[in-house]
């Protein structure tokens, strides 16, 4: 049996735990009965996700992103029957490498729509909302050079 106020808010941060270890495999097998939504684009399958983030976001020789994602006030909706649910909550991304201090990189919003499957919640979307402030996010995304710059 599951408990969804604890078990849902563990979903989320073990995404975030994951993420922030660089096991981008491991943040991408939370999401093997979903897809994550980018804008309007749908990144399904754990290939799929963690080629996404490879060319995304920086890693550094210890094999992480030297980040701390910390998920905040999530607010979740359970269905009548219990099986499922959708979340919103915040996140803040920290970063420090050897020669960036640590700093709020970014902070916004996802949206989640969860379920039960074989006795475990599950990601069936994660939409990535918002971003509602950018700081310095040179360290921790690989940006694409602008167009003419060699």
């Amino acid at each position: 049996m599951t408990n969804a106020a604890i078990d849902i808010p563990n979903l989320l941060y073990t995404y975030a735990d994951l993420f922030d270890a660089g096991d981008f495999a491991g943040a991408a097998r939370l999401f093997d009965h979903g897809a994550l939504m980018a804008g309007n684009t749908e990144i399904r399958g754990e290939d799929a996700i963690v080629a996404m983030w490879n060319k995304t976001v920086h890693l550094y020789a210890d094999g992480t992103p030297r980040t701390r994602h910390l998920t905040t006030n999530p607010r979740i909706a359970l269905s009548d029957d219990g099986l499922s649910a959708q979340c919103w909550s915040q996140w803040t991304v920290l970063q420090a490498t050897d020669t960036l201090p640590l700093q709020i990189v970014a902070t916004g919003r996802y949206h989640d729509r969860l379920a039960i499957i074989n006795g475990a919640w599950r990601f069936l979307e994660r939409r990535y909302l918002q971003i509602d402030f950018m700081g310095d996010v040179s360290a921790h995304l690989q940006m694409p050079k602008p167009a003419g710059d060699v």
